[in-house]
């Protein structure tokens, strides 16, 4: 059987099968269908430094091939994850990922030090928050901004940073040149598409704050190919994802450079869909005679 093991950023997981930010909670719900320590890691629900109650509803639209959402960060704040998710967490064999996002460096740096001390596997840094002292500006969209803080939460860390990246930008490459030169240890993409839906009849948004991230099927082209222009413009390892439902979607993902891959959306449609897609991956890999999974990764041949 292939060897399903990867290491990302030094972090072994058992496989490369992450469940991303925002769609799997904390595992709690999901645990009553499956055992957690399947998964190769867990990235938790935003977290932020103080509770935020989200956004305001509908903040949920689907989408043909895919939903938009603008939930809006809700999550109960980092000291209460700390006292009350991470301790359940850690009841499951997975790797812990905490997700975070901050308004101000400071923040960001905060959190990593709570966080690092408290035991967590690895940091994800979103830089798709708004920056308040740039007037609104997310710390994603300009090099120097993600710069900034991927270098305080290395300073604030004890344990390996991944900066998640957003793919509304022009050049993706450019970011990750940026944070890789910051010192992450590792790069996560991509974030939701932003998008929006309009209801007809009322002639209204159907989201209530207007637009939100694409996700899903739709966006699965999408993330090949910044997943594939990062990995060549990088040494450090990638955790891949956008619209990942079946095993072969894992396998393109790994193929042009993800070391691990995340599955989200997919899960809201059938809560087994992380097993699944480790178990379609898994034969896919012993049918192309594999010794190791990690060999997927990079294998892709360009024409």
């Amino acid at each position: 059987m292939t060897d399903l093991r990867v290491n990302l950023a030094g972090v072994e997981l058992k496989n490369p099968i992450v469940v991303p930010s925002g769609t799997f909670g904390f595992g709690r719900e999901y645990g009553q269908f499956f055992d957690l320590s399947e998964l190769g890691a867990i990235c938790v629900k935003g977290l932020t430094p103080l509770r935020r109650e989200g956004n305001p509803a509908p903040r949920i639209a689907e989408t043909p091939m895919g939903i938009l959402n603008s939930v809006g960060l809700q999550n109960p704040g980092v000291d209460a994850f700390i006292a009350h998710e991470l301790p359940e967490l850690r009841k499951h064999d997975v790797k812990i990922i905490a997700n975070i996002s901050g308004n101000t460096p400071e923040e960001y740096g905060g959190m990593c030090e709570k966080l690092s001390a408290a035991g967590v596997d690895m940091i994800e840094v979103n830089i798709s928050c708004p920056n308040v002292k740039a007037g609104g500006l997310a710390y994603g969209t300009k090099p120097e901004m993600a710069a900034e803080v991927t270098e305080i939460a290395k300073k604030s860390s004890t344990v390996p940073v991944m900066v998640k990246l957003s793919p509304n930008v022009t050049d993706i490459t450019e970011i990750a040149k940026a944070v890789e030169g910051a010192g992450a240890d590792a790069i996560s993409l991509i974030n939701t598409i932003r998008g929006m839906r309009i209801d007809v009849n009322t002639r209204r948004p159907i989201l209530k704050m207007n637009t939100g991230g694409l996700s899903g099927p739709a966006v699965l082209p999408v993330a090949v190919r910044m997943v594939w222009e990062v990995a060549d413009a990088v040494k450090v390892p990638i955790l891949g994802m956008g619209g990942v439902s079946k095993g072969a979607d894992a396998a393109e993902l790994m193929l042009v450079g993800a070391t691990a891959v995340a599955v989200g959306t997919a899960s809201f449609a059938d809560a087994y869909a992380p097993v699944r897609v480790r178990d379609e991956l898994a034969a896919y890999a012993e049918k192309q005679g594999l010794a190791r999974i990690s060999e997927l990764t990079g294998a892709v041949k360009p024409w």
